[in-house]
């Protein structure tokens, strides 16, 4: 079985996030979407916890697709996996160079996962979760940047950090 994991922080989960999701698990056999903590970013806006529920939310369609959380290194992690794929989305110039540097040092952590990069759709070049919180801390409409389940939650969110 080819496994693939998609890794990130998914602070909350977007239409771009969702779109990669949905690609992947037609590649895959089975697509883990792990969550994780990334201490490079401002802090989260939700719980581990409150992403993992909202990702099994917004990817209970998706028979071959399941939610995990992960505090740690993406390396390590992989292990459980017989040669995994991570799955990475790209945007832009800026995430190629900053995706290529992780997956050189995942590979030298752990030389049997691959990294499989996917372009971002057309109209998912833009999202990012970082400007969805933005648009949403400001009461902006969120319907084009992310799944509908999770709009008002996000939007509450938003207006306790406020």
């Amino acid at each position: 079985m080819k496994v693939a994991i998609y890794p990130g922080s998914f602070d909350p989960m977007t239409l771009g996030h969702l779109n990669i999701i949905r690609r992947a698990s037609r590649i895959f056999d089975k697509v883990v979407v792990c969550i994780m903590v990334n201490g490079s970013k401002d802090r989260a806006m939700f719980t581990p916890e409150q992403r993992v529920d909202m990702a099994r939310r917004v990817t209970a369609h998706l028979p071959n697709v399941e939610i995990d959380y992960y505090n740690g290194l993406l390396a390590e992690y992989a292990r459980r996996f017989d040669h995994p794929v991570i799955v990475k989305g790209l945007r832009a110039s800026m995430d190629f160079e900053n995706e290529f540097t992780m997956a050189s040092i995942n590979k030298k952590l752990n030389p049997d996962m691959e990294t499989m990069f996917l372009t971002a759709s057309d109209k998912y070049t833009f999202v990012s979760s970082s400007n969805v919180k933005e648009i949403a801390r400001h009461g902006g409409d969120l319907r084009d940047f992310m799944p509908r389940e999770l709009i008002d939650e996000v939007t509450e969110m938003a207006r306790k950090e406020k």
